[in-house]
C-alpha cells in the first residue's frame, strides 16, 4: 500500500466507529463486521472478500495504540493538506522539492521511506502474522460444566500443497523480480513526494513466476482444511468467547499464525440451570414434608443423588444450598447446588385424604395467613 493510500483511507469509517472510539468499541465493531464478511460465510463473493481485507487492515492499525496514534497524527498533518507544494507553472507559487528536503530523490530514500519508518508500514516481503479465525461450537449442558474436547473443522489459507507455496510449476522455480529487485515495493515520484507502492510486475511478492503452478495459478496460496481438537475449559457459560493463541490462519513468509476465537453456545438442561458458578434445581415436595420436615433425595449433575434435610415449616419457594455440587470454577473448586422447594398441590384426593384435610382445616380455622396482607392493603 502506498503512503498516499495509507493517508487517504479512513479506517474509522471502514469499521463504522467514531474517531474517539475506545479500544473495546473498535474490537466489538471488528468482530461484528468480520463475522458478516468472512470469506467462509461468503464463498465465491469477491466483494465480501475485499471488504473483509479492508476491515482487517483497519483493525490492525486502530487496535494497536501506537499505530493508531501515528495514523491519527499523520492524517492530521498530511491528510488534511497541511503540506502543499506548487508543482510549477504560472501563478508565482513558491516551489521546492520535499524529496530533497527529506534527503532523497528519484525514488530512493525520500518521504516514502520516512513514512515507512514513522508509521510502521511493512515491506511486502516481511513476515506477516496470520489472520484471526472465528468459529462457533454448541455444547451440552454437562459438557459446559465439566469441560470437554471438541473437534473443529477449520478452513483457512495456507501455502499451496502442490507447489509448496512457491507458485511455480513442479521442476521450476520463481526468479527475483527485476523491477523491484525482490523487495515487492517500488517508489513513485509525484510532485515533491516519493510514494512506496506494491510492484506491479510481481504484485508485491518480490518474485516472478514464469511457469505458474496449475493449481494455485502462481499465487502460492491454497485452501487448507484440518480437524482441530480444542479443549473447552470447565465452567464455560453460554455466549462466552474463548481465545486460543496461535490456532488461527498460518502466517505469511514465516510470520506467526493468528488466533482462534471460539464462540460457545450451551444447550439448556431439562432439570438444571446456571447461576454463575452455582447450579440450580427445583424440587417438588409434599405438603406434609414441607410442614413436618423430611429428608428428600435431590438429583445432581453427576447422576448420584444427595440427601437434603428439609426443616419443619419450610415455605414454598425456599432455597437450600448443597455445597460443592455446582459448576467447576477456574481454580478447580466447585460452586454450590441451589435447591428451590416447590410444594406440590395434589390434583385428586381420595375420601380418606379429603377427610383428613377437612379435619386439619377445622383444627386451624382460627389462623388467617392473609390477615396482615388485608390490613396493609387498607393502609392500616
Amino acid at each position: 500500500m502506498s503512503t498516499k493510500d495509507y493517508l487517504e483511507k479512513d479506517y474509522y469509517k471502514v469499521l463504522g466507529v467514531p474517531k474517539d472510539a475506545s479500544t473495546e468499541e473498535i474490537k466489538r465493531a471488528y468482530r461484528q463486521l468480520a463475522r458478516k464478511y468472512h470469506p467462509d460465510a461468503n464463498k465465491g463473493d469477491p466483494q465480501a472478500e475485499e471488504r473483509f481485507k479492508e476491515i482487517s487492515e483497519a483493525y490492525d492499525v486502530l487496535a494497536d495504540e501506537k499505530r493508531r496514534r501515528e495514523y491519527d497524527e499523520a492524517r492530521a498533518l498530511f491528510g488534511s493538506g497541511g503540506f502543499r507544494v506548487s508543482s510549477g507553472g504560472s501563478g508565482g507559487g513558491f516551489q521546492f522539492d520535499l524529496g530533497d528536503l527529506f534527503g532523497g530523490v528519484g525514488g530512493t530514500g525520500g518521504l516514502g521511506d520516512l513514512f515507512g519508518g514513522l508509521f510502521g508500514t511493512r515491506p511486502r516481503t516481511a513476515p506477516r502474522r496470520g489472520a484471526d479465525v472465528e468459529t462457533e461450537v454448541t455444547l451440552r449442558f454437562s459438557e459446559a460444566v465439566e469441560g470437554t474436547t471438541v473437534p473443529l473443522r477449520m478452513t483457512s489459507e495456507a501455502p499451496c500443497a502442490h507447489c509448496a507455496g512457491t507458485g511455480a510449476r513442479a521442476g521450476s522455480t520463481p526468479r527475483v523480480c527485476p523491477n523491484c529487485l525482490g523487495t515487492g515495493n517500488v517508489s513513485r515520484q509525484q510532485g515533491g513526494f516519493a510514494f512506496s507502492e506494491p510492484c506491479r510486475e510481481c504484485r508485491g511478492r518480490g518474485l516472478v513466476v514464469d511457469d505458474p503452478c496449475p493449481v494455485c495459478r502462481g499465487s502460492g496460496r491454497g485452501k487448507s482444511t484440518q480437524v482441530m481438537h480444542v479443549r473447552i475449559p470447565p465452567g464455560v457459560q453460554d455466549g462466552q468467547r474463548i481465545r486460543l493463541r496461535g490456532k488461527g490462519a498460518p502466517g505469511e513468509r514465516g510470520g506467526p499464525p493468528g488466533d482462534l476465537y471460539v464462540q460457545v453456545h450451551v444447550e439448556p438442561h431439562p432439570v438444571f440451570g446456571r447461576s454463575g458458578d452455582n447450579l440450580t434445581v427445583t424440587v417438588p415436595v409434599t405438603f406434609p414434608e414441607a410442614v413436618l420436615g423430611a429428608e428428600i433425595k435431590v438429583p445432581t449433575l453427576s447422576g448420584a443423588p444427595v440427601t437434603v434435610k428439609l426443616p419443619p415449616g419450610t415455605a414454598n419457594g425456599r432455597t437450600l444450598r448443597v455445597r460443592g455440587k455446582g459448576a467447576v470454577r477456574r481454580d478447580g473448586t466447585r460452586g454450590d447446588l441451589l435447591v428451590t422447594v416447590q410444594v406440590a398441590v395434589p390434583q385428586r384426593l381420595n375420601e380418606k385424604a379429603r377427610k383428613a384435610l377437612e379435619e386439619f382445616a377445622a383444627a386451624t380455622a382460627g389462623e388467617d395467613p392473609r390477615a396482615g396482607l388485608l390490613d396493609l392493603a387498607k393502609g392500616e
